[in-house]
């Protein structure tokens, strides 16, 4: 653990990342300033008005500004499916409001989990030759490092900007979102020690459980050669058990806090002991030497644990404890946390979610299922706030940015991590292995607002990334023939943010551009083209947007 907690809270910038190459600072015309005060209402944290970002979607809806003219070529989701489409994809694109339109959204989900039941790689296709150090063996990436051909440290870097990059690629956005989920919950940072020869395939493995049982992703990790190195168990023997993976897993995996005693970590790690892995070839193994063997009780799972083996004891101890019903809540309360709302935990949908979870043998997509259907998921539009990848990743696929292969390190595939770090914290790099903060406040500094805003800016002027990136043009954003400025705002709403436009946006817009409501403008238009930049930005620093 390289950095401290207190580094990376709040996203007021993790000392992990330099800035993106070419940074830029957030333009400070007047243009922008009207348009930042034109959003309106609070900010994201109180005291915070400079950012000019407001508190919620309805805090800016207050404003008395005209309402704009609707612009019904451009289609949108209902209500419902915009919401479903907000919290399990990275984006809303117009491909996925045809495709949710067309089959209404619990079909949708699942459309989204059979294909990706059926074809887990097509992101990767869509990457492939990207970053081929991440294909390499353990053995063959530390030989690298050792030979001083590539660090550990790049390799991590590589294997959060693929992650980034399969978010915006995917066809199979509720794979990607599963995927982060159960990164979190089961974190390994990148930045741990040795992590580069241990991590990538870590990541592999979660990904092929992320629409499976939970039991399976339990054994699948716990004994992951990640894992073990990174919670000491590695060096965990019968004369001295480490309990740190042992504590962890009821903890934080499984139970939660409290619902085990110091007995039952105890007892955990000492089920624990042996498993290893032997450094060079970097596969699980079991020393059955080193495994303390003896009667145990880990909250509730009796065992003799008699043989020296051990394998018999850990295979058992998990599938118990991925059973166990404070587990069920626990995994529904992450999810609700998630998907719902952080802030303030429906307690019945926890219920009904973990009885899901236990009656469908620990899967994970039935859990999914009862969570989708709920009134209080129906509920919670807009009560979420985009941590700093969501920001990223939304911005490139709303904007439709397409990432082309990478040939050098300013290669926008390259800058991912980068941008992402400029907002806070890197990929995979929260320090403890409680996994990043869930709740708004972590994400509602003004530092973080302020660099969310300096990205949209970059990415609304086209000017960082600009290497193998593909911007699109304002002639390819704007409709065809000539329609009012306001028309304009609302289609550029329903393009980028997936609904109608508001007040205050319309109010943001015209003092971005000093364009008014009702001047009739076309891709030609010079006053068009020169307020571009600052009125796509403007749609970007939304309340809508952040807010998801």
């Amino acid at each position: 653990m390289t950095s401290s907690a207190s580094s990376v809270h709040g996203a007021t910038g993790a000392q992990d990342a330099p800035a993106p190459l070419h940074l830029r600072p957030a333009p400070t015309g007047l243009g922008r300033r009207r348009a930042l005060r034109a959003l309106g209402g609070g900010t994201l944290v109180a005291g915070a008005a400079a950012t000019g970002v407001a508190t919620s979607p309805a805090a800016a809806a207050a404003s008395r500004t005209r309402r704009p003219r609707r612009w019904n070529a451009t289609p949108v989701a209902s209500r419902a499916d915009r919401h479903l489409l907000n919290r399990f994809t990275y984006g809303i694109t117009p491909d996925l409001v045809e495709e949710v339109t067309r089959l209404g959204g619990p079909a949708w989900f699942e459309a989204q989990v059979a294909a990706a039941t059926a074809d887990p790689g097509a992101a990767d296709r869509l990457v492939a030759g990207w970053w081929p150090d991440l294909s390499l063996t353990g053995v063959e990436v530390l030989a690298r490092h050792t030979a001083g051909t590539r660090s550990l440290w790049l390799l991590m870097d590589d294997y959060a900007q693929r992650a980034l990059a399969r978010r915006i690629v995917s066809p199979h956005q509720v794979l990607e979102v599963m995927t982060e989920f159960w990164e979190n919950h089961l974190h390994v940072p990148v930045a741990a020690d040795n992590m580069g020869v241990l991590r990538v395939e870590y990541g592999d493995r979660v990904r092929a459980h992320a629409l499976g049982r939970f039991e399976d992703l339990l054994r699948a990790t716990t004994t992951h050669p990640a894992m073990l190195a990174y919670l000491n168990n590695n060096s965990s023997t019968r004369w001295h058990p480490n309990e740190n993976l042992g504590r962890e897993l009821l903890e934080l995996h499984t139970v939660g806090v409290g619902n085990h005693t110091e007995d039952d970590i105890k007892d955990a790690a000492r089920v624990l002991t042996g498993w290893t892995f032997t450094w060079g070839e970097f596969e699980t193994r079991f020393r059955a030497d080193w495994h303390a063997t003896g009667a145990v009780d880990v909250c509730g799972f009796a065992h003799a644990n008699t043989d020296a083996t051990g394998k018999d004891a850990v295979g058992a101890m998990l599938t118990y404890l991925a059973h166990h019903p404070a587990t069920a809540r626990r995994i529904a309360t992450k999810l609700v946390m998630t998907f719902v709302d952080a802030e303030s935990v429906p307690e019945a949908l926890v219920d009904r979610l973990a009885q899901a979870y236990l009656e469908h043998d620990t899967a994970i997509v039935p859990v999914l299922r009862v969570l989708l259907a709920s009134p209080e998921f129906a509920r919670a539009v807009d009560r979420r706030l985009r941590d700093a990848d969501d920001d990223v990743v939304a911005t490139y696929r709303v904007l439709g940015v397409r990432l082309t292969r990478p040939r050098n390190e300013a290669s926008a595939a390259r800058q991912l991590r980068s941008q992402a770090a400029s907002l806070g914290l890197s990929p995979f790099a929260w320090p403890r292995p409680d996994g990043q903060p869930l709740g708004n406040r972590a994400w509602a500094s003004p530092t973080r607002a302020l660099a969310s805003m300096t990205v949209h800016w970059q990415m609304a002027s086209r000017t960082w990334p600009v290497v193998d990136v593909v911007h699109p043009t304002m002639t390819q954003l704007v409709p065809e023939g000539r329609l009012r400025f306001d028309q304009l705002v609302d289609h550029l709403s329903r393009r980028l943010l997936g609904r109608t436009a508001s007040r205050s946006l319309l109010k943001a817009a015209t003092a971005a551009t000093r364009i008014g409501p009702g001047v009739r403008v076309d891709s030609r238009d010079r006053r068009l083209a020169a307020g571009w930049a600052q009125l796509v930005a403007a749609v970007l620093d939304s309340p809508e947007f952040y807010y998801h």
